[in-house]
């Protein structure tokens, strides 16, 4: 596509400016000649505001828009972009031309093309740009979705993000669906983003049979380059606490705040998990299964060979986030207290009293 292709395109959408906001900043609202909302991606809120009448081009256009909160600005083209989370600019015109009801225009030729390529699919760069595409956490359902699961302690969170409509396909013949979906960055020891896992959500809400997760064969998949490397929450010094799942230990989190810990994502992920120079004590966080019983064995193992001291903590339950929904956070904090060196005690657990 030319400039003048895309610079046409983003006219057209000016002129229906009101009508393409109504249907992709469906949380906002008309005020005067503005429509205002959250933000680019249909967050509720009035940061953002979007001309709704103006001129075809330059200052002032019909369909600019700015965000007051972030100093993010643009077009509509822009705004089909990060609501649908589109990639690829094709995809972006594709979109805009089916709600303008125009044809396809032929294909330009090779040389003629100079949109980026698609990244490769579950490839650490199409998870980079995942995670580029989401947005921070505050005030999103995936904020709701941990909160619902007895999850308070939302510090140091930057791993973590939001897409209102992440794609989802069941398998290559099924056709692709869009949910909500909670964005978790994989980084290596040097916090360079190599993967990321995606958590779909109910729209509807928590239930007690989901969970907050989305009624799918998969609500959970990760993408990109995992071995040895985790979500992370806080920066690792001498003692760390690794596990499985994100919830898992952002449950420990709220009885432990300031104690550094990483998400493997899975039991043969943690039994593979990379341990920074500096770690002297390295707490395991144990899911109730055989999976979980054979990845502690092998990551005590690995820690004993590289001189760190290696402690198991084992939930009442089947893992550490049943144990806060249902036991509650202070027989959560009670069990962990008694299951840490007595130093960590004072230096991890008292701010959480």
């Amino acid at each position: 596509m030319t400039r003048h292709d895309a610079s046409d395109l983003a006219a057209r959408l000016g002129r229906q400016a009101e009508a393409v906001c109504r249907h992709y900043l469906s949380s906002g609202v008309r005020q005067g000649r503005y429509w205002l909302v959250g933000d680019v991606r249909n967050t509720p809120g009035r940061s953002m505001f979007v001309r709704l009448k103006g001129p075809e081009s330059g200052r002032g256009a019909a369909g600019k828009w700015t965000d007051a909160a972030t100093g993010e600005h643009g077009d509509l083209l822009d705004v089909i972009r990060e609501a649908c989370g589109l990639v690829d600019f094709k995809e972006v015109a594709d979109e805009a031309r089916r709600f303008l009801s125009l044809p396809h225009p032929e294909p330009e030729p090779e040389a003629r093309r100079l949109r980026t390529p698609a990244a490769p699919t579950g490839s650490p760069e199409a998870a980079r740009r995942l995670f580029a595409m989401a947005q921070p956490i505050t005030r999103t359902p995936a904020e709701t979705y941990l909160r619902k699961r007895g999850i308070t302690a939302l510090h140091e969170t930057g791993a973590l993000r939001f897409h209102p409509r992440c794609y989802y396909r069941p398998d290559e013949h099924e056709p692709t669906e869009t949910w909500p979906a909670m964005i978790a960055a994989v980084t290596d020891l040097g916090g360079r983003l190599t993967g990321a896992h995606r958590t779909w959500l109910d729209p509807d809400g928590f239930s007690e049979a989901t969970l907050g997760k989305a009624p799918i064969d998969t609500p959970r998949r990760a993408m990109g380059d995992l071995l040895g490397h985790a979500v992370r929450f806080g920066i690792a010094g001498s003692v760390m606490a690794a596990g499985e799942g994100v919830e898992t230990m952002l449950s420990l989190r709220s009885v432990l705040p300031t104690m550094p810990m990483a998400a493997a994502l899975s039991a043969a992920h943690l039994a593979a998990i990379l341990f920074p120079d500096t770690l002297r004590r390295l707490y395991i966080a144990r899911d109730d299964d055989p999976a979980g019983d054979a990845a502690m064995a092998t990551l005590i193992e690995r820690a004993d060979q590289a001189g760190i001291e290696a402690i198991m903590l084992s939930p009442a339950l089947g893992d550490f986030n049943e144990d806060l929904r249902m036991l509650g956070i202070d027989a959560l904090r009670a069990a962990i207290r008694v299951q840490i060196a007595p130093q960590d005690v004072a230096r991890f657990m008292e701010l959480a009293a």
